[in-house]
C-alpha cells in the first residue's frame, strides 16, 4: 500500500485496533471469571465421577465377602496325579479326601486307513455314520480325498471327524474318529462308508459266532442263603442297586432254611426246603433248575480278563405242582375238641386236653405253608462275596413265548466272579440253555484294521470300589464333584477337597487394596496437605500432577470426612456374631487377623500416614488365620443377628449399605453430580450471554474508531490539500 493512504478499518495507523483490545480486555473480566468458574465446576463434577468410580469398585469387592458367592465357601479340589486325574469341586461339596484309581480312562473309536494314493478318488454316493444313537449321513458327488474330508469334517456335527495322514509324498492315511468316547459310543459304517473302508484297508468284514461255555455239574454249587429282608415285602421288584436280596449270608451248600414270623413273606417261611444244587441237572441242552433249586456257575478267568466277552441264554419257566401241597398235607393235625372245665361253689377246675398217639410234624412246622412266587432268578456275584440281582435291560421277554433271554456284559461287571441261578418257586422249574459267549467289539459287521483306539468305559475304583462309567468327566460318584480323567494312574490317587484359602486371601487383599484407594481419594479431595500425594509412592509422575490438581477441592464439604469416620468406625468395630463371641477365643475384629492401621507394628509414635486411616496386611498373621479361623473370618464380614435367614451385619454388609448411600441412584454423588450439571448449564448459558454481549460491544468500538478514523484522514486530507495550494501559489509568486 502507498504511503500516505490509510483505510480505516483496515490499516491501524492510530493504533486503534490496540486501543479496542485494551478496552475489551476489561469488557471480558466477568465473562473469564464465569468461564473459570465453569472449568471448576467440572473438575468438581470429574472428581466426584472419579470418587464414585472407587467406592463403586470397593462396593463391589465388598460384596464378594459376605455373599452367597464369598470366597470362604470356595472349594479347592487337588489330586496327587493330576497327569491321571483333575477334579473340580463347586461350593457345596464336603470338605476331605478319598482313594481313587483309574483302571482306564473311557476311549473313542479311532479308525486308521492302510496308505492311500495321494491322487485317490472318493466314489459318490450315500456315506453314513453313526456314533451311538445318532446318525449322520450326507451324500458325496465325488472328488478328492481332501475335499471329502472337509465336506465329513461339516456334517460331523462334534460327533464324528475325519483327518488325513502324510505318510510319504504320495502316500496319505485317513483316519476317521468318535467325538464321543464309551463303549455305547461305538463308531458304526454304513452305506458307502463302510465300502469305503473296507477298500482303503480300514475295516475288514467279520461275523460274530458265539461259543458255548464250558460247563462240569462238579463246578456247580449250591448258592449261600438269601438274608431275610423285611424291605421285600414292600418292594418285591426293587431297582437296580436297591435289590432287597443282595445282603448274602456266607458259605457254600448252606441248607438252613429262612426264618419265619407272622410279617414275613413266603420266601422266609419256617419249614420251606432250602434251596440247593442237589436236583440241579445239567444236560446236553442246558440246565434244569427245579422248585427250590439254585446254582452257582463260576465265570472262566479267561473271558474276564478279555472283558468284552457277553454270556447269553434263554430261560423258559413252567408251571409244576407246587411242592408245599404234599409239605402241608403231611403236617395235618387232628382237630380235638375243647376239653370244657366244670365249676362248684366257686371254684373252678379244667380238663386236660386228650392224648393222642399221631406223629408230631416234621421240622417243627405248626403250621401250612404258603406257596412262593418270585421272578428274580438271575444274579452276579462279586470276588468279595457280594450280590447284585442283573439289571433289567439284561433281560428280555419274549411276548409270545415268554422266553427270557438274558445277556450279561463282563464289561459292566468287572467284579464278577459267578452267576447265581436261584429259583425261590415252590410251583416252578427253570429249563436254561447253554450259556454262550461272544465278543461285543466283533458285533458291528466288521472289525478295525489298524485302531488307534477302540470305545471303551471308563473305569475306576473308587474307596475300593470299581466303577464304570462312559464318560471321562465323572460328577455322579462324589456329591458336587467332577472327576476328569486322563490316564492310568501308577498308583491309588488322593483326592482332597479343602478350603481354597487362597482365593479368600486374594479377595481380602484386593479389599484392603479398594479401601485405601476410596481414603486416599477422601484424603486427597478433603485436604490442602501435599504431602498426603507424595505418600502414595504406587502413584506415577503424572498421577501425582492429576491428584495436585484436585488437592483440597472440597476441603470445605463435611460430607467426605464424615464418610470416612463412618467407614473407619464400620472396619475397626467388634462384631458379636454368635453366644459363644464374648466368652471364647474367636475372631470378632478385623485387627485380630492381621488387617490395621497398624498391621505391620513398624511405629509405636506418632505416624501421620498411618492417622490417615490407610489398612495395613500382615499376612504371616492373616494366613495362620485362615487357616484355623476360615469361617470365623466368614462371619465378621456377614452374618445374621436375628435368626431370619437374612445377613445383616458385619464389615462386609454395613460397609455395603454405606457404599451404597453414595453410588446409588439419587444417592449422595448423584446429588452432588447433579447440581454440578445445574450449575454448569447455568454458567454456560452465561458465558453465551457474554461472549454475545461482548462481540456486539467489540463490533460497535471498531465502527465507532473506524469512523473517528475516517474523520481524522479526511481533515489530514484537507489539510494536505491546503498546505500543497499554499506552497504551489508561493512558487508561482516567485
Amino acid at each position: 500500500m502507498a504511503d500516505g493512504i490509510s483505510i480505516p478499518g483496515v490499516t491501524d495507523k492510530y493504533k486503534t485496533n490496540d486501543l479496542v483490545e485494551s478496552l475489551m480486555e476489561v469488557e471480558r473480566v466477568p465473562l473469564k471469571r464465569e468461564q473459570a468458574q465453569l472449568e471448576t465446576y467440572q473438575s468438581q463434577q470429574a472428581a466426584w465421577r472419579d470418587m464414585n468410580s472407587k467406592m463403586s469398585t470397593l462396593r463391589e469387592s465388598v460384596k464378594t465377602l459376605y455373599s452367597f458367592e464369598n470366597p470362604f465357601n470356595n472349594k479347592l479340589a487337588t489330586s496327587s496325579d493330576e497327569n491321571a486325574v483333575t477334579v473340580d469341586a463347586d461350593r457345596n461339596a464336603e470338605y476331605g479326601s478319598f482313594k481313587l484309581d483309574v483302571l482306564r480312562p473311557a476311549a473313542a473309536d479311532r479308525f486308521l486307513s492302510g496308505n492311500i494314493d495321494k491322487g485317490f478318488k472318493i466314489a459318490p454316493g450315500k456315506y453314513t455314520f453313526a456314533v451311538g444313537d445318532r446318525t449322520i449321513e450326507f451324500n458325496w458327488k465325488g472328488g478328492k480325498l481332501n475335499d471329502f474330508v472337509t465336506s465329513l469334517n461339516k456334517h460331523g456335527n462334534n460327533l464324528i471327524k475325519a483327518s488325513l495322514i502324510g505318510i510319504s509324498s504320495d502316500k496319505k492315511a485317513l483316519v476317521f474318529e468318535s467325538l464321543k468316547p464309551g463303549i455305547k459310543n461305538k463308531l458304526i459304517l454304513k452305506d458307502q462308508a463302510l465300502e469305503l473302508a473296507t477298500s482303503i484297508d480300514m475295516v475288514s468284514p467279520v461275523k460274530v459266532e458265539p461259543t458255548a461255555m464250558t460247563l462240569s455239574q462238579d463246578t456247580f454249587t449250591t448258592p449261600a442263603t438269601l438274608a431275610p429282608s423285611p424291605a421285600y415285602e414292600d418292594n418285591p421288584q426293587a431297582p437296580e442297586g436297591e435289590n432287597p436280596q443282595a445282603a448274602l449270608a456266607e458259605g457254600d451248600d448252606a441248607e438252613v432254611g429262612l426264618a419265619q414270623e407272622a410279617s414275613l413273606s413266603p420266601l422266609e417261611q419256617e419249614g420251606l426246603p432250602a434251596l440247593s444244587k442237589d436236583h440241579v441237572a445239567l444236560t446236553k441242552n442246558g440246565i434244569f433248575i427245579p422248585a427250590r433249586g439254585g446254582v452257582e456257575i463260576p465265570i472262566p478267568e479267561a473271558l474276564k480278563a478279555e472283558g468284552k466277552q457277553v454270556i447269553d441264554f434263554t430261560i423258559d419257566v413252567k408251571q409244576t405242582e407246587d411242592i408245599t401241597i404234599a409239605i402241608n398235607n403231611r403236617i395235618q393235625h387232628p382237630v380235638l375238641p375243647d376239653p370244657g372245665f366244670i365249676t362248684f361253689k366257686g371254684i373252678t377246675v379244667e380238663n386236660d386236653q386228650s392224648d393222642t398217639t399221631l406223629p408230631e410234624a416234621e421240622g417243627g412246622i405248626t403250621g401250612p405253608l404258603n406257596p412262593v412266587e418270585d421272578s428274580n432268578y438271575v444274579f452276579i456275584k462279586n470276588a468279595d462275596g457280594s450280590e447284585i440281582q442283573l439289571p433289567e435291560d439284561s433281560i428280555k421277554i419274549d411276548p409270545e413265548t415268554n422266553q427270557m433271554k438274558v445277556s450279561i456284559r463282563l464289561a459292566d461287571f468287572p467284579d464278577a466272579k459267578s452267576i447265581v441261578l436261584r429259583n425261590s418257586n415252590t410251583g416252578k422249574e427253570l429249563s436254561l440253555s447253554l450259556p454262550t459267549t461272544w465278543d461285543s467289539s466283533k458285533d458291528l459287521g466288521f472289525t478295525p484294521n489298524h485302531p488307534v483306539s477302540v470305545a471303551s468305559d471308563a473305569q475306576i475304583k473308587y474307596e475300593g470300589i470299581t466303577l464304570t462309567r462312559s464318560t471321562n468327566d465323572i460328577d455322579d460318584v462324589v456329591p458336587n464333584v467332577t472327576l476328569h480323567l486322563h490316564d492310568k494312574t501308577d498308583k491309588t490317587a488322593t483326592i482332597k477337597i479343602e478350603p481354597d484359602k487362597e482365593s479368600a486371601k486374594n479377595a481380602l487383599i484386593t479389599f484392603v487394596g479398594k479401601y485405601n484407594q476410596v481414603i486416599a481419594e477422601i484424603n486427597i479431595l478433603s485436604s490442602n496437605k501435599p504431602e498426603i500425594i507424595s505418600e502414595l509412592d504406587y502413584l506415577t509422575k503424572e498421577e501425582q500432577e492429576r491428584e495436585m490438581e484436585k488437592l483440597g477441592m472440597f476441603s470445605a464439604d463435611f460430607s467426605l470426612t464424615t464418610g470416612k469416620s463412618t467407614m473407619q468406625r464400620i472396619v475397626s468395630a467388634n462384631y458379636n456374631y454368635n453366644n459363644e463371641a464374648q466368652t471364647q477365643d474367636i475372631i470378632t475384629m478385623l485387627n485380630q487377623i492381621g488387617i490395621s492401621t497398624n498391621a505391620s507394628g513398624r511405629s509405636s509414635g506418632y505416624n501421620p500416614s498411618q492417622m490417615r486411616g490407610y489398612l495395613e496386611v500382615d499376612e504371616k498373621k492373616l494366613d495362620e488365620h485362615l487357616e484355623n479361623h476360615l469361617d470365623e473370618i466368614k462371619d465378621l464380614f456377614g452374618y445374621d443377628s436375628d435368626g431370619d435367614l437374612i445377613i445383616d451385619n458385619g464389615i462386609g454388609y454395613l460397609l455395603d449399605k454405606q457404599l451404597t448411600s453414595w453410588v446409588q441412584s439419587g444417592g449422595i454423588i448423584s446429588t452432588k453430580t447433579s447440581a454440578l450439571d445445574t450449575k454448569i448449564k447455568n454458567s454456560n448459558k452465561k458465558i453465551t450471554n457474554l461472549e454475545t454481549k461482548l462481540n456486539a460491544k467489540e463490533a460497535e468500538l471498531k465502527q465507532k474508531y473506524a469512523n473517528m478514523e475516517g474523520t481524522l484522514n479526511s481533515l489530514e486530507s484537507q489539510q494536505n490539500t491546503i498546505k500543497n495550494f499554499s506552497t504551489q501559489n508561493s512558487n508561482n509568486k516567485k
